[in-house]
């Protein structure tokens, strides 16, 4: 490992972000979001969607409605959702940051164990991730059994109990302000990666890199 000493027995899990860590797919994201949200006359930047990454979607719909002073209920939420699902499938193109496969086969000869954790749903995560990538996981934890999505320290926690490891000895992956607060409130040492935002973003983390590969 290049830059972090996960040798040093303190570390026991590597807890990763999908989303801008995994696979490069916050472009889709915005897009998705941007051309659905439209239709109701609501508008959002990248850094809207890039900012609150990690949120569950049926909050994010509410909050950008309220604050455009827009009417919604639970059958617009719906709609939304579902509409914003199936263009993330249509525009969706897998791409995968150097080195991911090689950083879990690693991982996985030092007996560290490893997690996803996404404020995706469970669908979302097969639509943007291979089996092959799944199944080199030990656990995963999704939008769908998360409970309190990030910036609540609720998925980190969810994740480090399925390992049976404290979160003290666990390390997480993430590219955004929500998921960087939900480690920290989970006791966690968090790695952040400018791969959406800028490194002011992301200050609260305890360090920062420019990509996953600089890390290990």
């Amino acid at each position: 490992m290049k830059n972090l000493k996960l040798l040093n027995n303190k570390y026991k899990a590597v807890l990763f972000d999908m989303d801008g860590v995994i696979v490069d797919s916050m472009p889709y994201h915005f897009i998705s979001w941007f051309e659905t949200l439209k239709k109701y006359n609501v508008t959002v930047s990248p850094f809207d969607i890039y900012e609150k990454e990690g949120e569950k979607s049926d909050i994010c719909v509410k909050r950008f409605f309220e604050r455009d002073g827009i009417y919604y209920d639970d059958k617009i939420i719906k709609e939304v959702l579902d509409t914003r699902n199936e263009l993330y499938k249509k525009y969706f193109k897998p791409y995968f940051f150097n080195g991911i496969e090689d950083i879990l086969k690693k991982l996985k000869e030092q007996n560290i164990k490893t997690a996803i954790v996404t404020g995706s749903s469970k669908q979302k995560m097969q639509t943007s991730l291979p089996e092959k990538i799944i199944n080199m996981f030990d656990v995963i934890v999704s939008a769908d059994t998360a409970g309190k999505g990030k910036p609540y320290p609720d998925p980190y926690l969810n994740a480090a109990g399925l390992l049976k490891i404290p979160p003290e000895n666990c390390m997480v992956i993430e590219n955004a302000p929500y998921g960087i607060k939900a480690a920290k409130a989970a006791n966690m040492f968090c790695v952040a990666v400018t791969t959406s935002l800028p490194k002011q973003y992301l200050q609260q983390a305890d360090v920062i890199f420019s990509k996953i590969s600089e890390i290990f």
